[in-house]
């Protein structure tokens, strides 16, 4: 239900996201701001089954926009490969305010902005 409701969420904003995966959702995004304003791209998540008790995991991203680096924090450590194949990168980017906001999935798109408005 939980990954349902993600996606419902998602798609009520206008977001064409599709679940890729049991627990994985993708959606095509264009950056708005920062240094790869313009560029559209793939976004990804994987949902947690307490959805929204528990926010996403940080997102996956494909292209790869980063050079891996597993140490460090944003806006350019934490780039892992990701489970979501071999075009994409795990962005290490929790969101650590979760129990400030109101647990939607807007409030988890408002964080994708604000980690491409930082880069």
């Amino acid at each position: 239900m939980a990954q349902a409701d993600f996606l419902a969420g998602l798609q009520a904003l206008g977001y064409g996201a599709t679940e890729v995966a049991p627990g994985r959702v993708a959606l095509p995004y264009t950056i708005e701001s920062g240094k790869f304003a313009g560029r559209r791209i793939q976004v990804g998540f994987d949902v947690p089954g307490d959805f929204n008790l528990t926010p996403p995991s940080g997102p996956h991203v494909s292209p790869r926009l980063l050079p891996h680096q597993s140490g460090g924090t944003h806006p350019n450590g934490g780039v892992h490969d990701s489970r979501f194949g071999s075009d994409w990168q795990y962005w290490s980017r929790p969101l650590s305010h979760w129990g400030q906001t109101a647990k939607t999935v807007k409030d988890v798109m408002a964080h994708i902005r604000h980690l491409f408005d930082t880069q």
